[in-house]
C-alpha cells in the first residue's frame, strides 16, 4: 500500500476535488491550504462538485469533519450545487464514513467508482471458476514461461502481477525466476484468499497478495521493473485507463507485459463450422457486456497509446497436444457452463440459440479429445518499454 503523503487538488474542467495519500492532522490548520482549496472549488463549481477519495488511503476524524462543515455549509448556502463523493470498494471505509454525510443531506450521494467500472466482474469472479483458472494457466504456462524472458521477466527484478486472480502465475514466477518482490494485485477477495491459501501450502513465501482496484491503484509511481497484467484487458470496459495505471507504477526503462485472446479465431477439427460459430458468439457475447475477447491483436495500438515504446508482440496458441487434452476439454466445459449458461441467460438468448451455442463447446470438446483431432486457443502476448 502507498505511504504517499496527502496530495489535494482541484481540476475545474472536471469540477472534481480529489483527495490522496494520507490525511491525519492532529489539528484542522495542518490542513488549512486544503480547505481553502475546497471552499475554492465551491465557488468555481455549478451543478456538481466531485469529491474523488479513490486514493485516499487513510483519513482521520478531523479531517473528515472539516471537509463535512464545509460540504454541509455549503449545501445549506447553495441550492443550486450538489456533491458526489466517488470512492471505490478498495477503500470502503470512504464508502461508510461518506454515507454519514448522505444521510445528513440529500444533496450529497456516494458512487462507489469500480462497480460501474467492472460490467462483467459477476461472471470473471465466480468462485466456482477457480479450478478450471488453474488448468489453462497450467496450459499457458508451457508456452509462457519460455517467451517472458524476451520481455523483460530475469532474476532479481521487482515485479507486479496485476489482476492476478488466483495468483497461480505469480507463484510459477516466484519459482522459476526468483524475482527479489512481487506484488500480486487483484480485485476478488476470493481469488486472493485462494492464492494465499495455494501459496501457503506450497511453501511459497514473499508474494504480497494486496486488495486493489487495478484502475486505481495504492501503489506509488515508478516502482516496477516489470508489470504484468494476463487476461485482464480484455474484461475491462476501458482499457487504456488499466494500461495507464500499469504506466504510472512501472519504472521509467521497465516493462509492461501483458496477454489478450482473439476468442473468434479458437479452432477444431473434426466439426470446425460448428466451433468457428459458436466463438464468434462468444466475441459478441462479451461485447454485450462491454469486454472484448477479441483485444489480442489490438496490444499493439493500446501499447503504444498508452505512451510505450520498443513494442513486442508475439502469439501462440494453446492446443490439445498442449499436455493430456483432457485438460483442454475441462476448459472448454467450464467456457460452455459460463458463456452458455449464466451469460448467455443474462442477456436474454432464446433457448434455441443457447442450445445452437452449447453445441458448438461441445464440438470442440470433441476436437480436443478426438484420436485424429485438433483444438486451438489463441493468445496474444504483448509488452513495452516506459521511456526513460
Amino acid at each position: 500500500m502507498s505511504t504517499t503523503p496527502f496530495h489535494a487538488e482541484f481540476d475545474s474542467n472536471s469540477q472534481e476535488f480529489v483527495l490522496s495519500g494520507v490525511i491525519r492532522p492532529y489539528s484542522v490548520d495542518e490542513i488549512a491550504a486544503s480547505i481553502f482549496m475546497l471552499k475554492e472549488a465551491v465557488d468555481d463549481v455549478r451543478g456538481v462538485l466531485y469529491i474523488n477519495v479513490k486514493r485516499l488511503v487513510q483519513m482521520n476524524n478531523t479531517a473528515f469533519q472539516a471537509i463535512a462543515r464545509v460540504v454541509l455549509d455549503t449545501c445549506r448556502t447553495r441550492s443550486d450545487l450538489r456533491f458526489v463523493v466517488v470512492t471505490s470498494s478498495v477503500v470502503g471505509w470512504t464508502e461508510r464514513m461518506f454515507k454519514h454525510l448522505s444521510s445528513i443531506e440529500p444533496r450529497v450521494t456516494v458512487e462507489v467508482y469500480d462497480s460501474g467500472f467492472y460490467p462483467g466482474q459477476s461472471f470473471v469472479e465466480d468462485t466456482s471458476f477457480i479450478p478450471i483458472l488453474r488448468t489453462q494457466t497450467k496450459m499457458t504456462w508451457r508456452h509462457e514461461r519460455m517467451i517472458l524472458p524476451r520481455h523483460g521477466m530475469r532474476p532479481g527484478i521487482v515485479m507486479a502481477d496485476i489482476c492476478c486472480g488466483i495468483g497461480d502465475f505469480a507463484s510459477l514466477v516466484k519459482k522459476e525466476f526468483r524475482p527479489t518482490r512481487i506484488v500480486a494485485l487483484d480485485h476478488s477477495r476470493a481469488s486472493l484468499a485462494y492464492a494465499r491459501e495455494m501459496a501457503a501450502s506450497f511453501n511459497i513465501a514473499d508474494i504480497e497478495y494486496t486488495y486493489g482496484d487495478a484502475s486505481e491503484m495504492l501503489l506509488e509511481d515508478n516502482q516496477f521493473d516489470l508489470v504484468t497484467c494476463r487476461h485482464s484487458l480484455q474484461i475491462f470496459n476501458r482499457p487504456d485507463v488499466l494500461l495507464k495505471e500499469l504506466f504510472r507504477i512501472c519504472r521509467p526503462g521497465g516493462r509492461v507485459y501483458i496477454t489478450n485472446e482473439k476468442n473468434s479465431h479458437c479452432l477444431g477439427e473434426p466439426r470446425s463450422q460448428s466451433i468457428q460459430w459458436t466463438y464468434h458468439q462468444v466475441a459478441k457475447l462479451f461485447s454485450h457486456f462491454e469486454m472484448d475477447v477479441e483485444l489480442g491483436p489490438k496490444s499493439r495500438r493500446y501499447l503504444a497509446d498508452a505512451g510505450f515504446d520498443d513494442i513486442l508482440v508475439e502469439s501462440f496458441m494453446v492446443t490439445n497436444l498442449d499436455g493430456d487434452p483432457q485438460d483442454f476439454a475441462d476448459v472448454i466445459a467450464a467456457w460452455e457452463t459460463v458463456y452458455a449458461g449464466e451469460m448467455a441467460v443474462r442477456r436474454g438468448d432464446s433457448s434455441e440459440f443457447i442450445e445452437r451455442f452449447r453445441q458448438g463447446f461441445r464440438d470442440h470438446i470433441f476436437a480436443a479429445l478426438h484420436p485424429k483431432g485438433y483444438a486451438g486457443w489463441p493468445i496474444w502476448a504483448a509488452s513495452g518499454r516506459k521511456p526513460s
